[in-house]
């Protein structure tokens, strides 16, 4: 089964290459454009694609606005976003984050790390640039969130706490299965308790609890 993905930039040049560099992946197809954030909304909501790929700066609707719509707390039956962006600005990744996106890419990251990405949200996964990363979440972290961290409902395990760890760090499940010594599937599980304990919506979100509570400093 092909992931099926929808491209939005209002820069065509840009729109085209990300579709073409995506079409050429073997199990990737993507099935609609959007020059704008309305446009994306729209067509997200009427195609239902496994994946939104949406540039953080474009007119009417931004990208960040177009993810909230779609991934944000209050969606139901929220959609996959992974964010792109030229700009390595630190307030644009955690915006994008905390709107609901799953990913964050800067557009020179290489057809390579796009298609990772995609594999990513796709899987369930997130999949943040590596440059801005622990750099990202530790910064965000100090000032702190809106409201105190939410206080699990039952303790972590020692090992929970571990892939906790290598989660925020921004580890994939395959990456942290290695080195734990553990299988995917253990990891799938442990990553599925702390989503219920924590009452996270996917990693990225536990990542981001992980620094606001000090459990892990750059």
């Amino acid at each position: 089964m092909s992931i099926r993905v929808l491209v939005a930039d209002d820069q065509e040049i840009v729109r085209t290459g990300l579709a073409m560099i995506l079409d050429a992946q073997p199990d990737i197809e993507v099935v609609g454009q959007a020059a704008d954030g309305r446009r994306a909304v729209e067509l997200a909501r009427r195609l239902r694609p496994d994946v939104c790929l949406f540039d953080i700066r474009m007119p009417g609707l931004d990208g960040i606005e177009a993810t909230r719509a779609l991934a944000g707390p209050a969606v139901e039956d929220p959609l996959a976003v992974v964010v792109i962006t030229t700009f390595d600005l630190d307030e644009y990744v955690y915006a994008a984050l905390r709107a609901g996106a799953r990913g964050f890419l800067l557009k020179n990251a290489g057809a390579a790390l796009l298609s990772q990405a995609v594999h990513a949200a796709a899987d369930g996964d997130a999949l943040i640039a590596p440059s801005v990363t622990a750099r990202l979440l530790g910064t965000f972290a100090r000032t702190g969130p809106a409201s105190p961290p939410v206080q699990p409902v039952e303790a972590l395990t020692d090992r929970e706490e571990q892939i906790l760890a290598t989660v925020a760090r921004g580890r994939t499940n395959s990456e942290i299965a290695g080195e734990l010594h553990i299988s995917l599937s253990t990891v799938k599980s442990h990553i599925a308790s702390l989503m219920a304990k924590l009452g996270a919506r996917n990693r990225v979100e536990i990542a981001m609890w992980a620094y606001e509570t000090d459990r892990v400093r750059n």
